[in-house]
């Protein structure tokens, strides 16, 4: 089974550093936080272009008013905070006034998913993806690594319209490279398979790496799919995927409803009713740990994952 070396960065270091090299670019491009530009890797852009990176305090309602205003008159603007913040406590903000008129406004939850780790339930959030999912237009990614995350946010840099970016709080595992390409509504296959196919995005896409060595080494031949663009999913590869596999497996450290794993499954069930497994949070509130913990108790370790495909197979 393959290793995967964790990295040095986060993936909010990788944001702001994105962000930067956008406004060096373009003179249209804003940063801005709820007392979070530091945490989202802006204090460089601070400091190289203090008039266009804005820290308005702990108020997420008012930043998300003074992105709305910005994008408004012509700026595209890049933001965030801590994902339940953004996803929960400032979403009025966030769908009227900067998704409903469509601006080009990009918002970043950092700690994400499970990321948040021993900070608790409070500001662990695995519905931000679900919830965010559900505003129309937005459009919603979850990179896997700081490569990935750079990618993202090149990509939306001239994207227009609203979109959603989860960002953990600790270091991923490194698993692309600078070569790593990433189209809004497009999936990549990172290995080819006839049996299964595994649906990942974000922190647990080299788990479900690893997870197909498990399953060759026991003759199965998995397919795995980078989903990071969660919203528009890339339905021709999901059913492209079914058509070849005959069954599913969907990997995500989110809620299993709504996110990754609800979007594959409307996809097949209004298009092609195909076994399917989500594997993610069941029905529960997370407790506090270490990530890697928290993915193992939570029903996402290399061997549940696995173990989820062999289910499916034998359902075809």
């Amino acid at each position: 089974m393959r290793t995967f070396e964790m990295e040095k960065k986060t993936t909010r270091d990788a944001f702001g550093e994105a962000v930067l090299e956008l406004a060096r670019e373009d003179p249209t491009v804003i940063g801005i936080g709820a007392d979070t530009t530091s945490n989202l890797g802006m204090k460089k852009m601070a400091a190289e272009m203090p008039d266009r990176v804005y820290n308005v305090g702990i108020a997420e309602q008012n930043m998300m008013g003074m992105a709305a205003g910005l994008a408004a008159s012509g700026y595209r603007v890049f933001g965030g905070s801590f994902a339940p913040f953004i996803a929960m406590r400032s979403l009025e903000q966030f769908r009227t006034f900067i998704a409903y008129p469509h601006l080009n406004v990009v918002m970043a939850g950092g700690m994400g998913g499970l990321s948040a780790a021993n900070e608790g339930v409070t500001h662990q959030c695995p519905e931000d993806i679900s919830i965010m999912r559900s505003i129309a237009g937005n459009v919603v990614a979850y990179p896997a690594d700081t490569a990935a995350t750079k990618a993202v946010i090149r990509a939306l840099g001239s994207h227009e319209g609203p979109a959603y970016v989860r960002l953990g709080k600790f270091a991923f595992r490194k698993v692309f490279d600078e070569n790593y390409k990433f189209e809004i509504g497009k999936a990549q296959v990172l290995k080819d398979g006839k049996d299964v196919a595994i649906l990942a995005c974000g922190a647990v896409i080299y788990r479900a790496l690893q997870a197909a060595d498990v399953l060759r080494e026991e003759g199965i031949e998995a397919m795995v799919l980078d989903c990071s663009c969660i919203k528009p999913l890339d339905e021709e590869a999901v059913l492209a995927a079914a058509e070849k596999t005959g069954c599913i497996v969907t990997v995500e450290d989110s809620t299993i409803m709504g996110a990754l794993g609800g979007a594959a499954a409307e996809v097949l069930g209004e298009h092609r009713p195909t076994p399917m497994k989500r594997v993610g949070i069941q029905d529960c509130f997370t407790e506090s740990g270490d990530l890697d913990g928290l993915m193992d108790k939570y029903g996402l370790s290399v061997n549940d994952i696995a173990e989820a495909a062999k289910a499916v197979i034998a359902r075809k």
